[in-house]
């Protein structure tokens, strides 16, 4: 195999699922940094690492990488900034010629820490390490409206989005329901078959669909199982060389997998802010950079909750009819807060070296399809070379914005909208004298009436005051 020596290419994927409450995240990460070693069959890469990438989770750790690689410098990357940009940035540093082995891991400890909480037992001391470089996103992924409306929280702010893409598609209550539940049926199968699910236990899409005690209502459509399950004690990493180093340390060319191209938007637009909240054109300008979409072999889209993974195939033009997993979602699989694509990144490493010449697809959102990223793989070098796409200003141009509406009383049209389990309704709504409105009302009777039928395009009165009336 003959590429450019500076060709970045991943050499070492490894993962860790743990049950027994041994390791906290940090214990974690270096434990899958480990086995990523081992599965380059190149022992001394992880300390030969001169840059080290960690996505922030729950965790009160200062600078976990550190722990991974002393010698490296370590990046810290704040919540909202997609777990794209890590593997972009080490694949970058790369092929620029400022390091040879470069390591992106995380992780979380989230189930050892509710354990140990409940015993009473005390959990481990944060680090005192400071990281040499933080990233922090730019702009609010929440409006001051949401916020006011108490909107704070995710799946309330992805089942707005998920009404709003029923009523586009014209589904009933009743058909919508049934959509997303047999999707993430055909999820939990393929968690079925994967060693490192959290949840991998059969579930079908009654199952899902039905809440009850055991699958409570989170944010009318969504119940806990079509919610991202972040309780969990999981962790990924990626090990990343030049194509020379790799060669200098000895890793076998059947453990090479390099990236063609990685794409992202970090155009930020909060969710009410939307003039097509169901869309999302970061995705859909992606889909040209993917080269033929539907001739990607094997695929891995960002599964937190079922419209990630609508909104994805709706813009990059995919049948939800075709697999869309390697490892069964976050819900099943399991969705470590801010490093499930390195888990799914680790997954799709194996099915590729698995099916040689293959092509891999891995997509990674951050916020509320707030910022999106993809990437594509193989085991075959890539004839154009490595690409690094920043898509923001295209997205930017791409994204049409509404303004927020004035305070003031008056008539106005539900955009989308979502009940809470304490019955209060959360509603966006197009203000007839101009501007986007969240508005919200704790009413039990107009809760059930509005989860039996739709209400997208029903009209509505504002208060001024943040509250509403049916018109």
């Amino acid at each position: 195999m003959t590429v450019d020596p500076r060709t970045p290419v991943l050499v070492g994927a490894g993962t860790v699922v743990q049950r027994d409450l041994a390791l906290d995240a940090a214990g974690l990460m270096r434990e899958a940094a480990a086995r990523a070693e081992v599965d380059a069959g190149a022992p001394g890469l992880v300390a030969a690492a001169r840059l080290v990438l960690v996505p922030r989770g729950t965790w009160k750790d200062a600078d976990p990488g550190r722990t991974v690689c002393p010698a490296a410098h370590s990046v810290l990357a704040a919540l909202g900034v997609l777990q794209t940009t890590l593997i972009e940035r080490a694949c970058s540093a790369i092929a620029a010629g400022q390091v040879d082995v470069a390591v992106v891991v995380g992780g979380e400890a989230k189930w050892r820490e509710r354990a140990l909480g409940a015993s009473g037992a005390p959990g481990a001391p944060a680090d005192g390490g400071v990281p040499d470089e933080t990233l922090t996103p730019d702009g609010m992924i929440i409006s001051r409206e949401e916020i006011d409306a108490r909107l704070v929280s995710a799946v309330s702010q992805y089942a707005l989005i998920e009404n709003a893409r029923r009523a586009a598609d014209g589904q009933s209550v009743e058909t919508h329901a049934v959509t997303i539940a047999g999707l993430w049926e055909r999820f939990n199968q393929v968690a079925g078959t994967n060693p490192d699910a959290w949840n991998p236990e059969p579930m079908t899409a009654s199952t899902i669909a039905e809440a009850g005690p055991s699958n409570r209502m989170l944010a009318w459509p969504y119940n806990k199982w079509h919610n991202s399950q972040w309780n969990v004690d999981q962790a990924g990493a990626l090990i990343f060389c030049s194509a020379s180093a790799a060669e200098a340390f000895g890793v076998p060319t059947d453990r090479w997998v390099f990236p063609s191209v990685i794409a992202w938007s970090d155009h930020m637009v909060p969710v009410s802010r939307r003039a097509s909240i169901h869309r999302s054109p970061g995705f859909s300008l992606a889909a040209p950079l993917i080269g033929d979409v539907g001739g990607v072999d094997h695929m891995d889209l960002y599964s937190c909750f079922p419209i990630a993974v609508r909104t994805q195939a709706l813009e990059l033009g995919l049948p939800l009819e075709r697999e869309l997993t390697v490892t069964g979602g976050m819900t099943f699989a399991g969705g470590p807060l801010n490093n499930y694509v390195l888990q799914s990144m680790a997954a799709m490493a194996h099915v590729l070296r698995a099916d040689a010449g293959s092509r891999g697809l891995v997509t990674a959102i951050s916020g509320l399809i707030t910022k999106q990223g993809v990437s594509v793989w193989s085991t075959s070098p890539p004839p154009d070379g490595y690409q690094a796409v920043n898509l923001s200003l295209a997205a930017a141009e791409a994204t049409p914005v509404v303004g927020a509406a004035a305070p003031q009383p008056g008539p106005a049209s539900i955009v989308t909208y979502t009940v809470l389990p304490e019955g209060r309704v959360v509603i966006v709504a197009d203000a007839a004298a101009g501007g986007r409105a969240v508005a919200a009302l704790e009413d039990g009777t107009l809760a059930a009436s509005m989860m039996a039928s739709e209400w997208c395009g029903r009209p509505v009165h504002l208060d001024g005051a943040g509250g509403f009336s049916p018109a």
